[in-house]
């Protein structure tokens, strides 16, 4: 071998080389991003989360505290008088020189109603560590000043000037502050501010909330440790079975038609076996074996020209198989877009239609009304206290909740499409059967609501309640919206009526 053809051998990468970098690269990206965006999706919505807990908290308890005894507590906290007793009380841990203090001023007795009033709240936040009040200084400030705390705190540090937290560096604290979360020396904590404010609208102080995040951080961390692993063991997996893949469909066959290659040596007055036309026994009919079969034609022209028509034949034919194949691919293709579309107009809480299915079977329906066909009723679910059920129990309650009332509704038009239009809205398309009983359907769904409403022994996100209406379709309706504006109508007053017996929740 030649200087030349070495370097060559020795700088070449083989198409199998190639595919297994290729097929490896391509694994442990799309394994690489689902894992991290499993992670990323997983963590941001649980920090949302308690972003909200804590700053609902800190929001709720500041409407509950009393702006004018505040205002004066952190008066006399901020006097020079006050911060030098509180000093030495600290230094001697002598609670009763304030207590002292406070009664001379007169608000010892609100401000031992205010702490027990903010430990009794806070024993009752399974989930919440801190709850706090706190004077923030202007943005420019360096320290803050807690005003009051818990009972397990000594009350000398009423008063406490602390070192501002960092992620209050800058803050106006007479903007919404929003919730962070930050690993510190008390810990991994979602702190919120929530501003009190007096009868003028000016800002007294803030009421803070910390909830405990150091078991969900710990709980993140294990969590992402599997996801990798998980990812590796699986890309480890796909890979091997990759590469026994390519190696027993492309990578051998083609070793195995470059070895037959090198043995073909043409000659005059020779047969096929004797110049080495190459014989394979291949068991894929793909790319591959359409190279060996177009190799091994040129060979046997160059030994016998009269075999042109023979191979313009197996071509011709091969031709066709792959016409089939080609056709079976796209009739396969057709069916995966058509399960795509079915996924385009399906909700993903409810698995009902939802509002793109709605629009569709509009359109459908208005054909019908163009041809003089229609006969149909349209009737509207409006779901009742979801905001309620959200704020007080959670979205993850609310959720169950619009499960639970959308199961109702499609047990009941068992033989029509229902469609989620909006958070707490239904609406059915009643057509056939559930048409012509569509004013027992109608008074039996209003019935199953009020039973399941009147439930008062299982919890409140099963108690299922709903305003409904229906509207039927006359030839005086030119359009769809017609009949559904129709339905929202008879819904409505169904509505204000379950209001008027029932309240309605702000």
């Amino acid at each position: 071998m030649s200087q030349t053809k070495q370097d060559r051998s020795r700088g070449r990468f083989s198409i199998g080389t190639k595919m297994y970098l290729f097929m490896t690269l391509i694994v442990l990206v799309i394994a690489g991003g689902t894992a991290v965006i499993s992670y990323l999706i997983s963590a941001r919505q649980i920090d949302t989360y308690f972003k909200r807990l804590a700053y609902n908290t800190a929001e709720n308890y500041a409407s509950l505290s009393d702006p004018d005894f505040l205002a004066r507590l952190r008066v006399i906290a901020e006097s020079d008088e006050y911060q030098a007793l509180r000093d030495q009380a600290e230094e001697n841990d002598d609670e009763a020189a304030i207590q002292a203090y406070f009664e001379e001023q007169g608000i010892w007795e609100e401000y031992k109603a205010n702490q027990e009033a903010l430990t009794n709240y806070l024993s009752h936040m399974d989930d919440i560590k801190y709850l706090y009040i706190v004077a923030l200084g202007d943005k420019d400030a360096v320290t803050d000043m807690y005003l009051l705390d818990d009972d397990e705190n000594p009350i000398y540090e009423t008063g406490y000037f602390e070192d501002r937290e960092p992620e209050l560096y800058g803050v106006e604290p007479e903007e919404r502050i929003e919730p962070t979360i930050n690993n510190g020396d008390w810990g991994w904590l979602c702190s919120a501010y929530a501003g009190v404010y007096d009868a003028q609208g000016d800002l007294v102080c803030h009421v803070g909330c910390d909830v405990d995040m150091s078991e969900i951080m710990a709980e993140r961390y294990r969590y992402f440790t599997a996801i990798i692993v998980a990812a590796v063991i699986l890309v480890v997996l796909v890979i091997i079975c990759a590469i026994f893949f390519a190696n027993r469909v492309i990578v051998r066959p083609l070793a195995s038609i470059t070895k037959e290659m090198k043995r073909f040596k043409p000659d005059e007055d020779t047969d096929y076996e004797k110049a080495g036309v190459m014989e394979l026994e291949l068991k894929s009919r793909d790319e591959v074996y359409d190279i060996y079969q177009a190799i091994r034609s040129m060979q046997m022209n160059i030994i016998d020209h009269l075999n042109e028509l023979s191979a313009a034949q197996r071509a011709k034919e091969h031709a066709l198989n792959s016409l089939e194949q080609a056709e079976s691919d796209i009739k396969d293709k057709e069916e995966q877009i058509g399960e795509i579309s079915k996924q385009i107009y399906r909700d993903t809480l409810t698995s009902v239609g939802n509002k793109a299915g709605y629009v569709q079977k509009t359109e459908e329906l208005a054909q019908k009304i163009a041809d003089r066909t229609a006969e149909f009723a349209i009737v509207m679910v409006d779901l009742n206290d979801l905001k309620r059920i959200n704020d007080e129990l959670g979205h993850r309650a609310g959720d169950a909740y619009i499960k639970g009332s959308c199961h109702l509704v499609c047990y009941i038009y068992k033989h029509s499409p229902v469609f989620r239009i909006g958070g707490d809205e239904f609406v059915v398309i009643l057509e056939g059967e559930d048409y012509q009983n569509r004013m027992a359907l109608l008074e039996e769904t209003r019935a199953a609501f009020a039973r399941s409403y009147a439930n008062t022994d299982v919890p409140l996100q099963e108690r299922y309640s709903a305003a409904v209406g229906m509207a039927e379709y006359s030839a005086d309706d030119y359009a769809v919206e017609f009949v559904f504006r129709r339905a929202d109508s008879a819904m409505y007053e169904e509505k204000k009526r379950f209001k008027e017996q029932n309240g309605s929740y702000r």
